[in-house]
Parts: C-alpha cells; structure tokens; sequence
C-alpha cells in the first residue's frame, strides 16, 4: 500500500476549492502564476491538459511528498477559444457570442506524484443558453462576477439564469469534473489509501 499522499491544489480558483471542500477532500492551496500564452494548441483538449499540466509543475520544486492537483476550463463555440475575459468589454463579448447558442466546455486535469507518476484527463460538457437581452448582459458584466471565469459566466452564480440546459457534468461547466478526477485517483490508489484523503473529522 502507498502512504497517504497530501493533496495540493495548485490553483486558486475559489470554485475548485469549494468543490473539492464539498466533497471532503483534505487539501492545501499552493500556485504560481504562468503564462498561459505560452500555450497555443488550438486543440481544446490538448489545451486544458497542458496548461493543466504547466500549473501542477509550477510548484512541484516547493512541494512535499504528496499529490499536485491542476487544472483548467475554457469555454468553446464556433472553433473559438475563450478563457477569462480580460476588460468588462471582452466579456460582453463573449456573452453575446454564447447568447442563444450551445457551446462546450473544458476542463483538464493533472495529478502529479512528486515521487514520480501523473495522470492527465479532461471532461466536456455541453451548455445551452438563451437568448440574452442586452440589459442582462450589462447588468452581470457590471456585477464584476465573470472576469474572473472562463467564457465570462459562473454557472453557480446569477448566470446560472442564462443557461437553458445542459449536456453532462455540472461541476465540470462550475471549475472541476469531481467525478472524473476521482476516477483517476483510483487508477493511482488503492481503497484504503483514498479513503484516507477524506476528512473523516467532518460531520
């Protein structure tokens, strides 16, 4: 049996934390920033699992024995690419790109053992919105709530109300394909050994 790995989240996106928290996984938060423009796969998939891949890297010199957890989401229609936006203006944008249309969304994961060893993976989800009126457009936009989010909406926050249906993995649309990514860790551990990942102290 391997010893009981420490997770390290290698991001600082409040969502995956939240999630992985809400699932009762044990973690510490640790990231630097990289430039993601150093990537440039037009390849969705290729692009979250290596910019994935870059932000685990990015700390695995300042890391303990353990496990490096990271990640990415983009957000894809019509062969385009959207990240965050970088100015309320771009995510107007990108809203009214995705505004009664369906689009994809990505996330790429990579697990790193800084004993050796990684497992990349991804998730796709397909998401419908409405048709959005340019007040509503405006009102979120003004909010501040999606600069920080790919595609420029957080499907757990008020642009929820955008979405008329989806197609797959709701956490994975939110920042984190859960069930993914703990499909992976059993590739890597046995039973005993992930069971000891959770925080058997929470109620």
């Amino acid at each position: 049996m391997k010893p009981v790995p420490k997770i390290i989240l290698a991001s600082r996106s409040p969502r995956r934390s939240d999630l992985l928290r809400q699932m009762g996984f044990q973690f510490e938060v640790r990231s630097k920033e990289i430039s993601e423009s150093s990537v440039t796969a037009a390849n969705p998939v290729d692009r979250v699992i290596q910019l994935s891949r870059k932000k685990a890297e990015a700390v695995l010199d300042e890391a303990e024995a353990g496990l490096i957890v990271g990640a990415d989401t983009i957000v894809c229609i019509d062969k385009k690419i959207f990240g965050k936006p970088h100015s309320s203006e771009e995510a107007k944008s990108m809203l009214q790109s995705l505004s009664g249309k369906t689009h994809e969304v990505f996330t790429g994961f990579t697990i790193l053992e800084t004993g050796g060893g990684s497992v990349s993976d991804y998730e796709k989800t397909k998401v419908t919105f409405r048709k959005l009126e340019d007040w509503e457009v405006e009102d979120y936009v003004n909010s501040g709530e999606p600069l920080d989010k790919a595609g420029a909406y957080g499907i757990q926050d008020r642009s929820g109300l955008f979405v008329d249906r989806i197609e797959g993995c709701f956490y994975n649309v939110v920042g984190f394909p859960l069930t993914r990514f703990y499909e992976s860790l059993k590739k890597l551990f046995d039973r005993e050994t992930i069971q000891k990942l959770f925080d058997h102290t929470r109620g």
